[in-house]
């Protein structure tokens, strides 16, 4: 009598396999996602025109979350987003303006800055504002904190009313815009000022 010899087919080759195996993926790339949402981009869309003209009401943005706990923080002319201090269940979008150290003042709309390595102070050159406000204000950026604005000067409630940012409430800078598709950029809004 011969014997007959049988393979059995695997587990994951059977239909029940695969299906198994299928909802595995799935539960993994959502978790994947999560976690990058979480801990590296998260979507943000703007809510309101405090960065008109430069980030619109709308517009949808990719947040990197990561490099300013690789690398350096947050520099003067980055649009970041945060959790606003006088809302802390909402997220803002602003310009970082002043820098720990540093003592931002305000006369007419025009920014000086005041810091050691500039002790009589330099002016913002800022030539992306549309939107002007004629303020006045003298603020001092302690440790650990920014100082924000928004580009529309006339209707941002930022930093002059409520006063400095601290480093803890930052959730990361605006990394990309998505939409409208036919204004994609790296980095939109970002400047770099001369000293």
């Amino acid at each position: 009598m011969e014997s007959e010899t049988r393979m059995r087919t695997p587990f994951f080759q059977t239909g029940l396999g695969k299906f198994i195996e299928n909802v595995l993926y799935i539960i993994g790339a959502i978790l994947l996602a999560m976690l990058i949402q979480t801990f590296v981009i998260r979507p943000f869309i703007v809510s309101g025109s405090s960065m008109d003209p430069i980030i619109q009401n709308g517009q949808y943005l990719i947040v990197d979350e990561v490099s300013y706990h690789l690398a350096q923080g947050p520099q003067r002319g980055d649009v970041i987003v945060f959790k606003a201090p006088p809302e802390p269940s909402k997220y803002y979008i602003k310009r970082v303006i002043g820098l720990p150290g540093d003592t931002v003042k305000i006369t007419s709309g025009n920014i000086t800055i005041i810091n050691s390595a500039h002790p009589n102070g330099f002016p913002l050159s800022e030539p992306y504002i549309t939107h002007t406000s004629n303020d006045t204000g003298t603020y001092v950026v302690p440790a650990g904190n920014y100082f924000v604005m928004g580009d529309n000067r006339s209707g941002s409630y930022d930093s002059r009313s409520w006063g400095v940012l601290p480093a803890g409430n930052i959730r990361g800078r605006a990394l990309l815009r998505l939409l409208p598709i036919n204004d994609i950029k790296v980095l939109p809004g970002k400047e770099h000022y001369e000293y």
